[in-house]
């Protein structure tokens, strides 16, 4: 397998994985500092299979660690993937933005050609004629 195709499989499960609130919350919590299994289950109302089986798809993209410490689960953010993840995000925003700033370039060159001035132009009677400042229709 090459390196591109091993950070390709990373990088689906790692977006696979933040695809879920309930994970992005967990990993959103574990940012502050590690977390045992029940102080990351307490704002869900899930159950503990269904705890479980997130922290599951989070390990298993690399997004976390889980200890055992004595008779608690401690979980701990890793960096590494989000970080591969963040630097795939990074090529797509450097695109972005260079295609809207030709974008940008392209309309200032258009308003600029065609900003000369036009008389405003209303109908009497079959007959163009130029409207006068404070004059009515």
């Amino acid at each position: 397998m090459t390196h591109s195709t091993t950070t390709t499989d990373h990088l689906s499960l790692t977006f696979a994985a933040l695809a879920d609130p309930t994970r992005r919350a967990m990993l959103a919590r574990l940012g502050k500092g590690t977390a045992t299994v029940g102080e990351l289950a307490k704002p869900f109302s899930l159950s503990g299979p269904a705890i479980t089986k997130h922290l599951k798809v989070l390990e298993k993209a690399g997004l976390i660690t889980r200890e055992k410490e004595a008779q608690w689960r401690r979980c701990r953010i890793e960096a590494q993937r989000l970080r591969e993840a963040n630097e795939y995000i990074e090529k797509y925003r450097q695109f972005w933005e260079a295609s809207f700033d030709r974008l940008e370039v392209y309309l200032k060159k258009l308003q600029a050609s065609t900003s000369s001035p036009t008389p405003l132009f209303q109908e009497r009677g079959g007959e163009a004629g130029v409207r006068q400042k404070g004059e009515k229709k």
